[in-house]
């Protein structure tokens, strides 16, 4: 699946836009002509590897949404466990590690079960941690990103109201997404276990590049919420690192 290109021209044309916008039509016509092409606008790809990378914050930071005990068990343990027996796989399976994870996820059909649940569970973890920052009042996106989510859903609120009914309704143990799909579109869905929208397997209904996640497997919030998986999504909101999941629109 390449949606390299679709996310290009979709973010351009929201820069654009934004730029216009702000600057007013003479100073973004000066801004245009400052520019050779739009090409110039800087893109990054996010790759993801094999290792378990060091938390940007402490687990304690993230109370009282979140608590300490829930944050240490769920980094140390449970995804932990995931990058380990990936390894294990791959080493097994004589799958190269300096390749991105991202590339055997999008080919997942072609691998064994145990590298479908520990790449899927390694590279969620991996992606959730960084979808989460110390809790801030107000938190919301801004520039590119909130136009593109109000673009593709009227409102943020109307967004964070389907995004957390997607959340809530999610059967057993899984994650809720908000992704960008091949046409450019952002649309919100959720996957069973440890699956993810970039794999190629029918059990994934749509499939598509990961923008945020949500881990809603009870590991994830139990200590706390017990069963109340409503007030753990609820809470959650206030932690989005909206920062990361912007760099990740224009990857």
């Amino acid at each position: 699946m390449n949606l390299n290109n679709h996310r290009r021209q979709f973010i351009k044309n929201t820069l654009i836009s934004s730029a216009g916008l702000a600057l007013g039509i003479d100073a973004f016509a000066t801004f245009i002509s400052s520019c050779t092409s739009t090409k110039n606008l800087t893109i990054h790809q996010i790759k993801t590897g094999f290792d378990q990378t060091a938390l940007s914050y402490k687990y304690e930071d993230l109370e009282d949404i979140i608590d300490k005990k829930t944050m240490e068990i769920h980094y140390s343990k449970h995804a932990a466990a995931y990058s380990k027996n990936l390894k294990e796989a791959a080493i097994a399976e004589k799958i190269n590690m300096q390749e991105p994870l991202e590339n055997i996820l999008e080919n997942i059909s072609a691998y064994s079960t145990k590298i479908r649940n520990n790449g899927g569970g390694h590279y969620n973890h991996e992606m959730f941690w960084k979808c989460m920052r110390p809790k801030t009042t107000d938190n919301k996106p801004t520039g590119a990103l909130l136009n593109a989510i109000e673009k593709n859903f009227k409102h943020f609120d109307e967004f964070k109201m389907q995004f957390t009914e997607t959340a809530k309704n999610r059967f057993g143990s899984g994650w809720a997404w908000l992704i960008m799909d091949d046409k450019g579109r952002l649309l919100i869905t959720s996957t069973a276990n440890q699956d993810n929208p970039l794999m190629n397997i029918s059990s994934v209904e749509q499939k598509g590049f990961p923008l945020l996640c949500l881990d809603v497997w009870e590991h994830a919030y139990y200590l706390k919420y017990q069963n109340k998986r409503a007030d753990y999504i609820q809470g959650w909101w206030e932690l989005v690192n909206w920062d990361y999941v912007a760099q990740r629109l224009v990857s």
